[in-house]
């Protein structure tokens, strides 16, 4: 199973928005990360980048 840590920005520990992030769905200008507990975080902006050999996803998030 690959789980990733999604960033807002910039790949930065103060940048965190979800770890463990095992599913993401977007839905217009809207991201939702499910990670692996089953949580949930919505955020609206755009993908930037998706490294998932790295597990991580970086985001602009508004």
């Amino acid at each position: 199973m690959c789980l990733s840590t999604v960033y807002n920005h910039a790949k930065s520990d103060d940048n965190v928005l979800c770890r463990f992030v095992e599913k993401i769905t977007a839905d217009g200008d809207k991201l939702i990360l499910e990670d692996v507990m089953g949580r949930i975080v919505t955020v609206t902006g755009r993908l930037v980048e998706a490294d998932l050999t790295a597990g991580s996803v970086i985001v602009a998030a508004d």
